[in-house]
């Protein structure tokens, strides 16, 4: 066993907590005994509950040996109070003798004090290990903190002549049931989910996962003028839902309506206030199904960091194009039951 296939048991550990822990980030830990093997592991199963380091801490069974254990961990042990004690202090007062660990945290409640206090301590202390993989898997959470927005993923379905919708937004079913199924398990993996005004007028989405187990994303639309049917899914109280429009209208159970500042109204403009108020509200990350202007202006202000696009055999001939990219910088490639898959990320 090696500190790298340590660490990457940490990382497989931390993955089990998507969905559960944001805004928190998801970490893993694991406890190498003595004799060079794993004596204890846990992560960061729920938001609020006990962190990564208590779990596996917690685990070992004979305590004593944590006096002469490395402990491996994804992201730097917290030092400040929040809704669980600081973890720096635990390894310390475990007498842990050294602390290896995959990503400092940027969040500027912790950002180096952690790594400080065990140092402080006496604690041995190594970082980077992993260190892009770590990122990767934390990516809406170093998204959030980094950049002050949440992580922005944008979907949508394309015919094979490049439309995404009929004529006058006439809606049509372009991708197959592999691809719906596979649109709906992203759905519990943000932690919302985006429409302009004309795909939510159009489509009717009731933008929840139907067809997956997981969390329900908070819904997100677009209406300046309030002029969506109040009859609507959108509007039907079942998940949590932001409307951000130019006026004024009372919450309602479920319901919450943005009023933007007057001097904010085409999109390039109203969305970077939108990911800014979602910052703000704690969510780490936005699934964005709208149609080309919201796409468009996400793209052209360079507000995005994943792009998912379902390419179909089918050919409309005529309708609503799709936005343009080219097809020749995808990161991946790959065929969903009878749809291709491209994914692209803004590096």
């Amino acid at each position: 066993m090696t500190d790298e296939l340590f660490m990457r048991r940490a990382l497989d550990l931390a993955a089990l907590g998507q969905g559960t822990t944001r805004p928190n980030p998801m970490v893993g830990c694991v406890v190498v005994g003595p004799a060079g093997t794993i004596i204890g592991e846990g992560y960061h199963q729920q938001y609020g509950g006990p962190h990564a380091e208590v779990n596996a801490l917690a685990s070992v069974e004979d305590q004593d040996l944590l006096r002469q254990s490395r402990v491996f961990v994804t992201l730097e042990p917290c030092s400040h109070h929040g809704k669980t004690p600081p973890c720096a202090d635990l390894l310390i007062a475990k007498g842990v003798p050294e602390v290896v660990v995959c990503n400092d945290d940027p969040n500027p409640l912790v950002s180096g004090r952690g790594l400080n206090k065990l140092r402080a301590a006496g604690i041995k202390v190594s970082t980077g290990l992993l260190a892009t993989e770590g990122r990767a898997l934390n990516k809406r959470f170093f998204t959030m903190q980094e950049k002050k927005r949440p992580y922005v993923v944008l979907k949508w379905a394309e015919s094979a002549d490049g439309f995404l919708a009929g004529p006058h937004f006439q809606p049509v079913q372009i991708s197959g049931p592999q691809a719906g199924l596979l649109t709906h398990k992203w759905r519990t993996e943000e932690a919302a989910i985006l429409v302009g005004t004309r795909t939510a007028l159009h489509d009717n989405p009731r933008l929840n996962a139907r067809e997956w187990p997981g969390p329900q994303p908070v819904r997100i639309t677009l209406d300046k003028n309030l002029s969506l049917p109040p009859s609507h899914h959108l509007f039907d109280g079942s998940q949590p839902t932001l409307v951000y429009t130019h006026r004024h209208r009372d919450a309602r159970p479920n319901l919450d309506f943005i009023t933007l500042p007057p001097d904010i109204a085409a999109a390039p403009d109203v969305l970077p206030a939108v990911l800014a108020d979602l910052h703000a509200r704690g969510l780490e990350s936005v699934l964005v199904e709208g149609g080309p202007t919201v796409v468009g202006a996400l793209l052209a202000s360079d507000l995005w960091d994943e792009m998912r696009v379902f390419r179909s055999p089918r050919r409309l001939e005529r309708g609503i194009a799709a936005p343009r990219v080219g097809l020749r910088s995808w990161r991946t490639a790959e065929n969903v039951g009878e749809d291709k898959l491209f994914w692209f990320e803004n590096h």
